[in-house]
C-alpha cells in the first residue's frame, strides 16, 4: 500500500509539472504571438507606365511603416510590409493578391495603382473577407459599395463635378472631350457624359484614343474644328496626359484646358515640355500645402508628409503618395480602435473612421461611403510658370 501511495504521489507530482511546463511553453507561445508583426500586403505599378502613381506609394508605404516601428509599432507590434510590383497588370494583380492572402497570410491589404488592377482582385479580396484599401481612381471601385473594399483617392466622379463648376463660373458650356482606353479613362469620360446636363454643359465633340497612342493630333484637331466648342478636358493618367498637352500646344489651340487629378504629378508638367501652362484641374490639397491659408485642417497634416517624403527621397511630392499615406493611416487607426487585427473587427472599424484629417482631405466613412470625400476635399490649381498655382 505504501509503495502504491508514493507511486501515485510520484505521478501527481510529474502531471503537475507537465501542467506547469505545458503552461510555461503557453506562455511563451502568448508572450511571441503579441510579437509577431501585423501584415500589411500591398500590390503596386512600381515599373512599368504606370510607375509614376506606384513608386510614390511603395516609398511612403516604407517611410511611415519604418516611421511608427520605430516609435512602438501598433499594438505593441511591429508592421511589416509585404509588397508586390504588379505593374500596372490585372493578370499579376489577381496573382499577386492571392499569395498575399492564401501564402503571407495579410492582416489587410493596401494596394490597386490603378482601376484596372484593383477591378480585378475586387470578388478575391470579398470572398476572403480580408480590408482592402485601394489607391486607385474611378467611382466604380467603391460604387456601389463593396463591404470590404475601400479607397483613398477622390473618384473621378468627385473631379468631373469640380471641373464642370469651374466652367461654370467662367460662362462655358461647350465641352470637347478626349479620353482613354483605360478603366480610369472611361469611368472618367462616362461621368462626364452623365453630369454634363446637370451643370447645363453639352459635349460637342468626344474623341478616344488607343492605348500606347503616342500622338493625339488627329483627335484633337477634330476637336479644334468643331463648331462651338469652348473648352477641353482629357481623362485620362501616366504618359498620354503630357502627350495630349503637348499636341494641344503645337495645334495652337487656345480654348480652356482641363485634365484630371489623374495628372497631378510634376512628371505631367514636365513631360509635356511647355504645354502643360494654364491646364487646370482639381487636386488634394497636398500638392499646394504651403498655398493653404493657415487656418485650413489640413496644412499641418500636408506639410509634415510632404516635407518628410521630400527630405527621405530627395524628390517632388505628388498626390499619388498622398493616397498611400492615408490609407495606411486610416489603417493603422482602425487597428488601434479595434484593439486587434480580426479582419471583421478592423473592416468594421475602418467602415466607422470619422474626421480623419489626411494628405487628400477629411474622411468621414460610413456603411453607405467607403471613401468619406466630398468635393470640398479637392482644390482647383492651374499650371503656372511649371508648377502647381492654387486658384481661389
Amino acid at each position: 500500500m505504501r509503495f502504491f501511495r508514493k507511486l501515485t504521489r510520484r505521478a501527481a507530482l510529474a502531471m503537475a509539472g507537465v501542467a506547469a511546463l505545458t503552461l510555461a511553453h503557453a506562455g511563451t507561445a502568448l508572450a511571441g504571438d503579441a510579437k509577431e508583426p501585423i501584415k500589411i500586403g500591398s500590390f503596386l505599378a512600381v515599373t512599368g507606365p504606370a510607375s509614376f502613381l506606384g513608386d510614390p506609394e511603395l516609398k511612403t508605404l516604407q517611410l511611415y511603416i519604418g516611421k511608427i516601428n520605430k516609435e512602438g509599432g501598433v499594438l505593441g507590434r511591429p508592421l511589416k510590409l509585404v509588397h508586390y510590383d504588379a505593374q500596372h497588370l490585372a493578370k499579376k494583380a489577381v496573382t499577386f493578391t492571392r499569395r498575399l492572402i492564401e501564402q503571407d497570410k495579410v492582416d489587410l491589404i493596401i494596394g490597386g495603382s490603378t482601376t484596372g488592377t484593383t477591378m480585378a482582385v475586387v470578388k478575391l479580396v470579398e470572398r476572403a473577407q480580408i480590408p482592402f484599401i485601394s489607391l486607385a481612381g474611378a467611382s466604380v471601385i467603391i460604387d456601389p459599395v463593396k463591404k470590404w473594399v475601400f479607397k483613398t483617392p477622390h473618384t473621378d466622379r468627385l473631379a468631373v463635378r469640380k471641373i464642370f463648376s469651374d466652367m461654370k463660373k467662367r460662362g462655358l458650356s461647350k465641352l470637347g472631350l478626349l479620353s482613354g482606353s483605360g478603366g480610369f479613362d472611361k469611368s472618367c469620360a462616362g461621368n462626364a457624359r452623365k453630369l454634363a446636363k446637370d451643370y447645363g454643359i453639352t459635349i460637342v465633340a468626344d474623341e478616344t484614343h488607343g492605348k500606347g497612342d503616342t500622338d493625339m493630333t488627329p483627335q484633337l484637331t477634330r476637336i479644334k474644328n468643331t463648331p462651338g466648342v469652348q473648352a477641353f478636358l482629357y481623362c485620362g493618367f501616366g504618359a498620354p496626359t503630357s502627350i495630349v498637352a503637348r499636341n494641344f500646344k503645337q495645334l495652337g489651340m487656345k480654348i480652356p484646358h482641363y485634365q484630371s487629378h489623374g495628372s497631378a504629378s510634376m512628371k505631367f508638367i514636365k513631360g509635356a515640355q511647355g504645354g502643360a501652362e494654364g491646364v487646370r484641374l482639381p487636386v488634394a490639397a497636398l500638392l499646394v500645402a504651403e498655398q493653404l491659408p493657415d487656418d485650413n485642417p489640413q496644412k499641418k497634416v500636408a506639410l509634415a508628409y510632404k516635407r518628410a517624403y521630400e527630405s527621405a527621397y530627395n524628390d517632388s511630392v505628388s498626390t499619388f503618395g498622398g493616397h498611400a499615406y492615408d490609407a495606411l493611416m486610416i489603417a493603422v487607426n482602425a487597428i488601434r480602435r479595434a484593439g486587434t487585427t480580426d479582419k471583421a473587427k478592423v473592416r468594421d472599424a475602418i467602415e466607422q473612421t470619422k474626421n480623419y484629417i489626411g494628405a487628400d482631405g477629411i474622411y468621414n466613412m460610413s456603411p453607405t461611403d467607403h471613401l468619406g470625400l466630398d468635393e470640398k476635399s479637392f482644390v482647383m490649381v492651374e499650371v503656372r510658370n511649371g508648377t502647381w498655382k492654387l486658384l481661389k
